[in-house]
């Protein structure tokens, strides 16, 4: 099968930080799905793997936790899928991913795609689904219907993970949401999406609130930058309140500043579930289950925002680049072999 990977961790603009491979094709284990790879998309965690995990000496690394395609074959022990089911998922960080004709997914974290969506389309979705909805209702404990009378703050709304949590916690709560964006456009897009104001998240955050008629928030989101902005997110956040991250802050967060406020803190990684097999492993199919019936209800949309073909390293490059810089809005994706 072709494939994309790399030999050694290297800087995107090497020629050789991804490369066009031929591998063996995969062979499915007892829970898995062969899935013929059609369309995935690019996160913010491909490119840092990229960066850190030195492969075994001639074994490549394979990335890509984003894909859609079509079924092929199914473990002994897969339920629910049958050959042909057109699927999508995020697959898990300890496996070969997306970046490849053929990839091995267990099916407990797996779900039929969009069916009002192209392959493309749906590919933007996987990843950030399950960490908006896991951030907002399995983290900072959100009830479906609920949030009546609060807010929440989503730092970095623009990007991927933010524009699907803007557009659920809109559809699925009562929260009133206020996002950040730094930029007419990244504003326009998540204005769109659903927030009920928007903010500057290089600007300070206090004094915008205030003027939006929002003195503190009972919830935040913090997705990008969470190190620069820790003070300020508590500075702005309710007593009792609840903050939650995503990313990986480049200094330590002060935690002593929770204390005061009996602020809690909160940490989403959604491999969490497939890589250490926990027993609510398959809540990631539902909710992807759930997602995609939004999407066909016309109350969710997708995030893709660029698209490139067809899936090679070359094309894989320039989108390991684009995500590099920081300035991305929604998703970047690549279809096609």
């Amino acid at each position: 099968m072709k494939a994309i990977g790399y030999l050694q961790a290297l800087p995107i603009t090497h020629p050789e930080s991804l490369i066009d491979l031929q591998l063996p094709d995969p062979e499915p284990g007892p829970r898995d799905l062969l899935v013929r790879v059609s369309a995935v998309s690019v996160n913010p965690v491909d490119t840092k793997v990229r960066r850190s995990r030195t492969p075994q000496p001639g074994r490549p690394e394979v990335l890509g936790w984003d894909a859609v395609g079509v079924v092929e074959a199914l473990g002994p022990a897969v339920e629910g899928f049958a050959v042909g089911d057109r699927v999508y998922y995020a697959g898990a960080i300890n496996r070969p991913g997306s970046n490849a004709e053929l990839q091995l997914v267990d099916h407990r974290i797996a779900a039929r795609a969009p069916r009002s969506l192209s392959d493309a389309e749906a590919a933007a979705l996987p990843l950030t689904a399950i960490t908006a909805w896991e951030l907002l209702f399995d983290r900072l404990g959100v009830a479906e219907g609920g949030g009546d009378g609060d807010n929440l703050l989503v730092v970095g709304a623009a990007g991927g993970v933010g524009s699907i949590l803007v557009q659920l916690a809109r559809q699925l709560t009562r929260l009133h949401i206020i996002g950040t964006a730094s930029r007419p456009e990244t504003r326009a897009w998540v204005e769109a999406l659903g927030a009920h104001a928007v903010v500057d998240h290089s600007q300070p955050l206090r004094a915008q609130l205030v003027a939006a008629g929002v003195p503190e928030v009972g919830y935040v989101a913090s997705l990008t930058h969470t190190d620069q902005h820790w003070a300020a997110l508590v500075d702005v956040a309710a007593p009792q309140g609840r903050i939650g991250l995503i990313d990986d802050p480049a200094s330590p967060l002060d935690v002593m500043l929770l204390k005061r406020k009996a602020l809690s803190l909160h940490w989403e990684m959604m491999f969490a579930r497939p890589v250490f097999g926990t027993a609510d492993v398959a809540e990631q199919g539902r909710l992807l289950a759930r997602v995609a019936t939004l999407v066909d209800e016309g109350r969710l949309i997708s995030t893709v925002s660029e698209q490139l073909s067809p899936i090679n390293a070359a094309n894989l490059r320039r989108a390991h680049e684009r995500v590099e810089s920081g300035r991305m809005r929604g998703k970047l994706v690549l279809s096609g072999f």
